[in-house]
């Protein structure tokens, strides 16, 4: 079946080629009178020689075997749990170094450390431009 199908269209091909050219040619000798331009009637003939070329060569070519996607098989692994008690963790006291809020120590260490320090509400002014607590580390 495929090679009667090569040779048909290899046919078609050849004798397309061949009607381009002698109708072209018919029709320059019968309707022109002055100079014989067959240009037209040479680039029919190789545009049909190339057509009739690349199809008989696509045509010839072996068959590939059509590659085929296949999913993977998937297969289910359940999970392994481990169940672990919730301990709390100890909690963790730290000591406090600083002066007690209020304090002389506590509004020497303000006032060094901040030039906006505030006495009064015991806050500065921030990079930010809002008033923190100062807290004497």
């Amino acid at each position: 079946m495929n090679r009667i199908f090569r040779t048909t269209i290899f046919s078609a091909a050849v004798a397309a080629t061949t009607l381009a050219m002698s109708f072209s040619a018919d029709a320059g000798d019968r309707w022109r009178h002055h100079r014989h331009n067959n240009g037209d009637a040479v680039a029919a003939g190789v545009l049909g020689l190339a057509v009739g070329a690349l199809a008989a060569g696509a045509l010839t070519q072996p068959r590939y075997y059509e590659r085929r996607y296949y999913e993977p098989d998937y297969t289910y692994v359940e999970p392994r749990y481990t169940y672990r008690r919730y301990v709390r963790p100890a909690p963790v006291y730290v000591e406090r170094y600083g002066a007690e809020p209020w304090s002389p120590a506590w509004y020497r260490y303000c006032e060094s450390r901040y030039r906006s320090f505030n006495p009064r509400s015991g806050t500065f002014i921030g990079y930010d431009g809002l008033e923190h607590f100062c807290v004497a580390n």
